[in-house]
């Protein structure tokens, strides 16, 4: 009975919050159309469509993953985290707090709508690249599912945590450039991390969003990596990353303005 109640409490937070979004044409055109300009934009840098060689398919195979990445940091993180100010702002998240939903409700709740969305679009992206540039499909697809639900998870679990040092919905677009610079340039989004030098590259590999690739990435393309464990490596560090911000918003998520 509690479980069913907290799923219904869950159902109608989320609806709350998609209407809200449906009705924000500045959060549903970056939700929905920044991802996709960003790949767009940065396919002629690494060499177009498939032309039949190798090189065509490598770079292919790098920007639809890197796609990704992108879908989760503009769909997910910097959404949320304008969408959690507003609501702290406006006091919804304090009248929110003092009814029935828990705080990890009333957090997931707000975050459902920024996932689907997200979940939805990384299916479209790798149908995409199946039809349109005849990609294989996913080789390891438990893999590709584990990077995307942890990237769901990460990005929503930051976008809370960095509202502690986001004072208004204006400020979000200054306090998410660190994390967006950082994540497109050092986490392989634009640039192979081993086009990198050696002790750049070696850093860039323990960024947030870094392990989550990884595993999309190998979900992706199969194969065997140098090293077995790298895999592993890069599940238990997405998790880290995970609990580290999770563990942040418990600890500084602020549910009222600051006067």
């Amino acid at each position: 009975m509690t479980a069913t109640r907290a799923r219904d409490r869950l159902a109608a937070l989320g609806r709350a919050e998609a209407t809200l979004l449906l009705r924000n044409r500045t959060a549903l055109a970056t939700a929905l159309l920044l991802p996709a300009g960003m790949v767009a934009a940065w396919s002629p840098a690494l060499g177009g469509p498939a032309d039949g060689s190798g090189a065509g398919v490598d770079a292919d195979r790098l920007l639809v993953s890197s796609g990704i990445g992108f879908i989760l940091l503009f769909a997910v993180y910097y959404n949320l985290v304008a969408a959690y100010v507003a609501r702290r702002e406006s006091l919804v998240l304090k009248r929110l707090r003092t009814g029935e939903p828990t705080d990890p409700e009333i957090l997931a709740g707000t975050a459902l709508p920024a996932a689907a969305v997200a979940v939805a679009q990384c299916l479209a992206l790798v149908a995409a690249g199946t039809v349109l540039l005849h990609l294989p499909l996913p080789r390891r697809p438990v893999l590709l599912l584990a990077g995307v639900a942890l990237g769901v998870v990460l990005m929503a679990a930051l976008a809370a945590a960095s509202t502690v040092v986001t004072r208004s919905v204006e400020l979000a677009q200054l306090t998410t450039a660190p994390l967006l610079a950082v994540s497109a340039l050092g986490s392989g989004l634009l640039l192979p991390l081993r086009s990198l030098p050696h002790p750049l590259g070696e850093v860039c590999r323990w960024l947030p969003l870094t392990p989550v690739l990884d595993l999309v990435r190998t979900g992706w393309l199969g194969g065997t990596p140098a090293d077995p464990a790298e895999p592993l490596l890069a599940l238990g560090a997405a998790l880290a990353w995970t609990l580290l911000a999770v563990f942040a918003v418990h600890r500084w998520f602020r549910w009222e303005p600051r006067r």
